[in-house]
């Protein structure tokens, strides 16, 4: 029997990690892997995706304007990922791509969950509501010490934003956040320890998500 008519058929993988995992980079470079491989490969991120959302990720972002109330940041978020969810995700993965993305629901529950303190079920009612209980089938967690983290953000050639201002308090009760929830959910999030070096981490993402894609249904060429 062929699958049931709307259900999605592409592959949902998520990047998850506090500021100067190497993420983003390691994103990047899987999307390039996964294309060699002769994959349809959407490489997205969070907050943005499409035009409203990457407005929002501005106002989000930006360090030079009033405090944000968490509540504030966390609505905005949310309006964000509908609107990405809605135009991008979804549409892609109904044509059988596979999506990475940089980000998505795990870090409204890291911080603006434990890091801002909200509270996690009403932000999972929310979630549940902005992505219509959307989930990725695989997310890599890259776990970095947070004065590893900091150091190399704010040493980087990167402009700062909001977020890199923030305290290490905050930074240690994200990347706690991060933890829990990989331990809620050990089958989904898997943790790699991103203070390697850059090559060795790449070579880890790469073994770990091409093992997993061998568990679903064999997608060799891209669409023609």
């Amino acid at each position: 029997m062929g699958r049931p008519a709307g259900k999605p058929t592409g592959i949902f993988i998520t990047l998850e990690g506090g500021e100067g995992s190497g993420k983003t980079t390691q994103a990047r470079r899987l999307c390039e892997r996964l294309t060699a491989q002769g994959l349809d490969v959407l490489h997205t991120r969070e907050p943005g995706g499409t035009l409203l959302a990457e407005r929002l990720r501005s106002i989000l972002l930006d360090n030079s304007g009033e405090t944000i109330a968490p509540e504030t940041e966390a609505y905005l978020i949310f309006a964000a990922r509908r609107q990405h969810v809605d135009h991008v995700i979804k549409p892609a993965l109904a044509r059988g791509m596979t999506v990475v993305c940089d980000r998505f629901s795990d870090s409204t529950m890291a911080y603006q969950g434990y890091g801002r303190g909200l509270d996690l079920r009403a932000l999972r009612t929310m979630n549940d509501w902005a992505t219509g209980k959307l989930a990725p089938q695989l997310t890599l967690l890259f776990d970095v010490p947070v004065s590893v983290g900091l150091r190399r953000r704010r040493g980087g050639a990167a402009t700062q934003n909001r977020l890199d201002r923030e305290t290490e308090r905050f930074h240690r009760k994200v990347r706690a956040g991060f933890h829990a929830l990989a331990r809620r959910e050990p089958r989904r999030i898997i943790v790699i320890n991103s203070a390697q070096s850059l090559e060795s981490v790449t070579q880890t993402v790469e073994e770990l998500v091409m093992t997993r894609l061998k568990t679903y249904p064999t997608r060799t060429s891209k669409r023609r």
